[in-house]
């Protein structure tokens, strides 16, 4: 970054339209005591983070402050890995070393299918096929 550029905060995308992720995301805000700047990508300029509309419709997305683009169970690890609490930066370590992060990638796929099923969960979450 050069003089007299802002530093650019780290941030979560999501889903808006989700009610199970928007749940997600005020757990979040309430249990991790380094949860970033969280909005929903309805209303993020999505080029500006070196994202389509597409990836954020797939899976949810940290971009942290360097630019660097996390998605899906690597996004959670990345925000884990944050955290001052060394559990769960271990956790978040964790998620990035198989086999345990395809067995996170595996539970986040799960999960993104069926969020319209769990709690808080509306059938405005499902997800919408590829275009």
């Amino acid at each position: 970054m050069t003089a007299g550029t802002p530093a650019r905060a780290t941030v979560l995308i999501f889903d808006g339209d989700c009610a199970f992720c928007t749940t997600a995301v005020g757990w979040m805000r309430r249990l991790l005591p380094a949860m970033p700047d969280a909005a929903p990508y309805q209303w993020t300029d999505l080029p500006a983070l070196g994202l389509t509309e597409t990836d954020a419709r797939s899976r949810v997305w940290l971009v942290d402050s360097a630019g660097a683009r996390f998605g899906g169970a690597a996004a959670v690890a990345a925000l884990l890995r944050h955290q001052p609490a060394p559990g769960l930066r271990f956790l978040g370590w964790l998620g990035t070393v198989p086999p345990w992060s395809w067995a996170a990638e595996v539970g986040y796929r799960v999960v993104a299918r069926n969020r319209h099923r769990l709690p808080g969960g509306t059938p405005a979450c499902r997800m919408k096929p590829a275009e």
